[in-house]
């Protein structure tokens, strides 16, 4: 009762303050016309450039409101009718002839007749409580000159009280705070709530991602119930989060400033707002006040042949280390996009067989429904010859930036069809797995494609007993990072396969360590200290990565530490090496791990005074203000000197989110009977085996095999010519960024940032019985490009900025083993050569004409070649092969 009593009351003073009188919004004198001066400035520039140095336009016109019509039922319920005139278009400030392409042009050869027309043609608006209720105007008018309307009409929208609300303007729908004060209102519109129709896509990864600062605000003044004055500002940053030197800025500002006041038109009689419009103008109609599309026409373009014709010099193998090439593949790109499935067959079907690869991750990377059914037609995977092509297509596909499941569906169809290749078919399902990934972190797990292909892989270890298809299922599951899988790799970390055991700890460690349950750390402890079975040390090191990156209790850590010098030699010396450089990184564990060392049975000289060349290292390679890039080096040798497993690790840390840029791991096994020497425990039965497997951009690639058998290892030992193998190597698409940024003033901005790398990473392995040494090698060369473009194109002129960043760089890894003698000598080195690092800024300014002004700016600088440092012992050990060689 009393709930009901206290609403009577709050209804009655309602009912009471709308008697009085009192405006919930700005109101119109009837019979008065309102003259005011209006204009509207956009501003593109790099994010930190000066006003001087943008491209910048301002609209201005003479704007008449006056009231049509009041709702007889509320005051605030008005039709208002707005005409512009005296329009004129100019440079926001003041420029040289020859640096202004409007010198010469008059309003109307700018806009055209039609367009002019259209832009002075008058609109109504119909209010409500100082909320927009409904905007007419005419369907046939462009979509621009309707957007540029709509713009003027949201500036007269607004509250008198203080408070958030949701509000329906030309930006969409959106939260608004207002603060009201005497006479003055300030609207700070939180662009970040705006939903509209048109939607972008951005890169998954926030390491290789972009990030955009927005704002808006309104201050209005008020006179005599109605606006005095209008002043907007709404600024948009894009930068690229990995260099935010990479940037630009778009500021859009309208003014709204009353002139004076004079007899106006007789408001109009009528019921209801439909008829009153109606007896104004038949086709006016309620077109809706959130901005529409805009269908960008480019006049003079190249077709997509046309711009391949251009730019196929650069995609030639030879030009795949220089910026050039992924600067040419990132415009490709743009050009696939807009094009047709048979525009973009006729490019596939006439590149050269050199250039081919390159046009296929570029068609791919493209990401449209064309670029994907020119592909899929393109291709013939019952084909084994076409592996280079196929391969080429799948792994453009796993770093696709935003894949949908129509991608999944085609992997998903291609896997269930006739495949010509073993090596492809493993790498179709591997790949599905970096999809399912991707789609799920978008909020897509439930999509039906995704939900068949997760049962497929997640029951596909169980479901055969060849290994190489288990071995397919687990690193698809790898590449998924499904929780679900979690029980699967725990399950097979305890296989008897070594290979199984490898990928299941290798992908446990890619978990986020809240999933790790106690189960998995008890399997994982009891791999590490062999409480069932014998494991070869590969599985035991790996293992032992597990426990330490996932938050390890105070016993955890002191068995691990109580088990050094109860290992097999070397591996003594890499757990050391291994706790010694997460305490010296100051990694997450090495708090318990000091709290462990207290106790002098777990530290002690013997324990950690053992010798060996087995070692684990992490540096950084660069520390910026944007990101911070580790790498880490873990060398494990068996007893007799042989390599067992290199693994190199690089990775991107920016803000908080983390991007595992580089994993290339190299392992070797059975090769002891090569120097009549003994296998460790555990190893005596391994098969002669080296290989090479690659995570590239958080994507489990297919592993490559130098050798399996021995009577393959004794064919390539005579047939070696020290050439490395290539693992991976093409164009990818790192970042990728599209959206449309609409102003308050109508006016839209596309913002777009890419960047490209071309790769080429190879390994390789040589061993010479001759001189008993054993040379690895991990050659990285790659260029990369990144661009951002922003662009305000007002279908009559258009106006932007371009920022680019390009560098070429090479990263060489090599380990030299000398193993006449023990303890035998192994050197490291991690090598960088000297690179170039440009940057360049690109305005542009044009009209349909053909008529445009282009200016350029760059800095160019040369970044010093070092080699990246190890720990001492390190160093003291290639001193004396280098003698020794000498």
């Amino acid at each position: 009762m009393l709930t009901l009593v206290v609403f009577l009351l709050c209804a009655a003073s309602s009912v009471s303050a709308s008697a009085k009188g009192v405006a919930a919004g700005p109101r119109l004198n009837n019979n008065q016309l309102y003259k005011f001066s209006y204009t509207t400035e956009v501003l593109v520039n790099k994010a930190r450039g000066s006003k001087e140095g943008s491209a910048a336009y301002r609209i201005s016109s003479d704007v008449n409101v006056n009231l049509v019509w009041r709702d007889p039922s509320s005051k605030d319920g008005q039709l208002i009718q707005l005409v512009i005139s005296n329009l004129r278009i100019e440079p926001e400030s003041p420029r040289s002839d020859q640096k202004n392409i409007l010198h010469g042009s008059t309003v109307e050869s700018i806009l055209g007749k039609t367009k002019l027309a259209a832009l002075t043609k008058p609109f109504l608006v119909h209010m409500k409580n100082g909320k927009t209720k409904a905007f007419y105007s005419y369907w046939a008018e462009p979509a621009t000159i309707k957007n540029l309307k709509r713009g003027l009409a949201s500036l007269l929208q607004l509250q008198l009280n203080t408070g958030k609300v949701i509000e329906n303007d030309v930006s969409g729908r959106c939260t608004v705070a207002y603060r009201a004060e005497k006479g003055k209102v300030t609207r700070t519109k939180l662009l970040d709530t705006c939903k509209t129709a048109e939607t972008g896509f951005t890169t998954h990864s926030e390491v290789l991602g972009v990030s955009r600062k927005s704002s808006s605000v309104t201050a209005f003044t008020l006179a005599d119930g109605f606006i005095r004055s209008a002043v907007a500002e709404e600024t948009h940053t894009v930068a690229a989060n990995a260099r935010r030197t990479i940037a630009a800025k778009v500021i859009s500002r309208q003014t709204l400033t009353l002139v004076g006041t004079e007899a106006g038109p007789l408001e109009a009689a009528g019921k209801d707002v439909t008829g009153v419009v109606k007896s104004i103008d038949v086709k006016l109609a309620a077109v809706g006040i959130v901005a529409e599309k805009v269908k960008s026409q480019c006049k003079g373009c190249p077709s997509l042949f046309e711009h391949w014709q251009a730019e196929k010099k650069q995609l030639e193998p030879g030009s795949l280390s220089k910026a050039t090439a992924p600067r040419s593949f990132l415009a490709l790109i743009q050009s696939i996009r807009k094009a047709s499935r048979d525009e973009i067959l006729n490019v596939l079907k006439n590149a050269s067989k050199t250039s081919l690869p390159q046009v296929v991750d570029a068609v791919t990377s493209s990401q449209t429904p064309a670029s994907l059914d020119a592909m899929l037609q393109f291709l013939n995977f019952t084909d084994a010859k076409g592996l280079v092509l196929q391969e080429r297509f799948l792994y453009a596909c796993g770093f696709a930036s935003h894949p949908n499941e129509k991608m999944l569906r085609a992997l998903l169809d291609i896997s269930k069809g006739k495949i010509g290749s073993t090596d492809i078919k493993e790498s179709v399902v591997i790949i599905m797995g970096a999809l399912v990934h991707k789609l799920c972190q978008k909020g897509g797990c439930n999509l039906p494609t995704v939900v068949q292909v997760k049962k497929m892989i997640l029951d596909g270890p169980d479901s055969t007993r060849v290994e190489s298809e288990v071995q397919m299922y687990l690193l698809a599951l790898k590449n998924s990072l499904l929780p679900e899988a979690i029980p699967i790799f725990n399950k097979y970390a305890e296989s008897e396969v070594g290979v199984y055991n490898t990928i299941a700890l290798t992908a446990l460690q890619r978990y986020n360590v809240n999933l790790i349950t106690s189960e998995v750390k008890q399997t994982v402890t009891r791999v590490y200290h062999q409480n069932r079975r014998i494991y070869e040390k590969n599985v035991r090191a790996a293992a032992a990565d597990v426990i330490l990156s996932s938050n390890p209790s105070y016993i955890e850590v002191k068995n691990l530490l109580l088990s050094i010098g109860n290992l097999p030699h070397e591996m003594n010396k890499y757990m050391l090496s291994k706790i010694q450089d997460i305490l010296r990184f100051q990694l997450p564990a090495s708090k318990v791990i000091r709290q462990v060392m207290k106790d002098t049975i777990s530290h002690n000289y013997d324990r950690f005074a053992k010798v060996g060349s087995s070692s684990a290292f992490s540096g950084f390679m660069a520390q910026t203000a944007d990101v911070t890039s580790t790498y880490s080096l873990d060398i494990l040798y068996s007893g007799s000197g042989i390599l067992r497993r290199s693994n190199m690790n690089i990775f991107g840390a920016s803000k908080k989110s983390t991007l595992h840029g580089l994993q290339v791991a190299i392992e070797a096994q059975g090769l002891e009977s090569l120097i009549a020497a003994t296998a460790d425990e555990g190893e005596e039965d391994l098969e002669s085996f080296a290989g090479m497997s690659a995570l590239l951009f958080d994507v489990q690639l297919r592993p490559v095999t130098f050798f399996k058998g021995y009577s393959d290892l004794m064919s390539k030992m005579f047939s070696m010519s020290g050439e490395p193998m290539n693992v991976v190597k093409g164009l990818i698409l790192l970042s990728d960024h599209s959206e449309v940024i609409q102003l308050q003033s109508g006016l839209k901005a596309n913002a777009e940032f890419q960047g490209g790398l071309a790769i080429d990473i190879s390994g390789g392995m040589e061993i010479s019985l001759w001189y008993r040494e054993s040379k690895t090698s991990v050659n990285n060369r790659g260029a990369l490009v990144v661009t951002g473009n922003v662009t305000v194109d007002l279908d009559f002129l258009r106006a932007g900025v371009e920022v680019s960043f390009e560098t070429e760089s090479s990263l060489d890894f090599i380990t030299t083993v000398q193993f006449s003698e023990y303890p035998f000598l192994v050197c490291m080195q991690m090598d960088k050569t000297t690179f170039p690092v440009s940057e360049y800024q690109t305005k542009y300014e044009s009209l349909p004409s053909g008529k445009s002004i282009v200016s350029h700016k760059s800095k160019k600088l040369l970044i010093p070649g070092s080699e990246f440092p190890l720990h001492q012992e390190n160093s003291n050990m290639c001193k004396k092969v280098f003698d020794s060689n000498w």
